[in-house]
């Protein structure tokens, strides 16, 4: 199995070049949804959560409300590290879980706290998905409907962008179309592929 480990700023586009990727023929794995399945309701993940930051960040019918949760750790930084404490080791069980039970030849692991939570996984090759932060709010506040104080919050959380370009061995621009967007992904995919022969 060729690993290869996709991150980048909060809506930057993570998504859209793992569906590229996967139009390829790449397995995708995606990290946010693993950590929504530690969380489901009833789980001992929700339960742990709960615990620590209190029955407020459930909804009426039990399940984790996510926009609660939010607006607490990312006012306060002390309480992000608890979350990421509790959620952290399940992810990585679950993740771990998921990779051995992989068939594929190239498995793309979408995991936007690459660099922040120092993820650890055995990688052979490590893409971000950059844009420029005034069109990373735009998205922000026109898809999840947060207000620029918040958006701004979710931002400076993250690591910056010379940070992940740092740690990767691809940088891909999504601040243009994307039709710009698929073309660079599709002058990539060669690269990883010969990347994974030889590795394999």
């Amino acid at each position: 199995m060729f690993l290869i480990g996709l991150t980048g700023g909060i809506a930057s586009g993570k998504s859209t070049v793992a569906k590229l990727l996967a139009s390829f023929g790449a397995e995708t794995i995606d990290a946010d949804q693993v950590a929504r399945d530690v969380v489901v309701k009833g789980s001992e993940g929700l339960k742990a959560v709960v615990a620590a930051f209190g029955a407020g960040v459930l909804t009426a019918d039990g399940e984790l409300d996510r926009q609660a949760l939010g607006r607490i750790v990312f006012a306060d930084p002390a309480k992000r590290i608890a979350l990421e404490a509790i959620l952290h080791p399940l992810i990585k069980a679950r993740t771990s879980k998921l990779f051995s039970e992989s068939q594929s030849a190239i498995v793309v692991y979408a995991v936007p706290l690459l660099v922040e939570a120092n993820v650890d996984y055995p990688f052979d090759m490590i893409l971000t998905v950059e844009a420029s932060e005034q069109i990373q709010l735009e998205r922000i506040i026109r898809s999840r409907g947060l207000s620029m104080s918040e958006a701004l919050a979710r931002v400076g959380a993250q690591a910056s962008r010379a940070q992940r370009a740092e740690r990767a061995d691809y940088v891909v621009d999504s601040s243009g179309t994307l039709l710009q967007l698929e073309a660079q992904v599709q002058l990539l995919w060669p690269k990883i592929e010969q990347a994974a022969k030889k590795k394999n």
